[in-house]
């Protein structure tokens, strides 16, 4: 844990939000400012700043990442109409809080990225 990190505080329940899934590795809450009628952050309990620090221990966590983020679909009901997945690395790949995280959003048509 990084006693400085807004996630790390949320994991452990020293700020509140509203928690939608947790198991032993994650924790999923809705963003406080949402993108899209669904907009959730999945982060891992492990505090890890930025993509870059990964290395091969974390497969398993990132997997771990992308299959909550389906099952969370399922669960919203964002899973057939469609949704987006994303992970942001330092200041110009648009990471605002250094602590890894997923965004799941859907609910709407999204514009086109690429």
């Amino acid at each position: 844990m990084n006693e400085d990190c807004l996630f790390c505080k949320i994991v452990n329940g020293g700020i509140p939000a509203d928690i939608v899934y947790e198991d032993d590795l994650v924790v999923s809450f809705r963003d406080i400012s949402p993108q899209a009628p669904v907009h959730l952050l999945i982060v891992p309990r492990r505090h890890i700043s930025v993509l870059n620090e990964l290395n091969e221990e974390d497969k398993m966590l990132i997997g771990h990442l992308a299959l909550t983020a389906q099952k969370l679909a399922v669960e919203q009901g964002i899973d057939e109409s469609g949704y987006r997945i994303i992970m942001n690395c330092n200041a110009e790949g648009g990471q605002t809080v250094y602590h890894i995280h997923m965004h799941l959003l859907g609910g709407k048509q999204l514009a086109h990225l690429c």
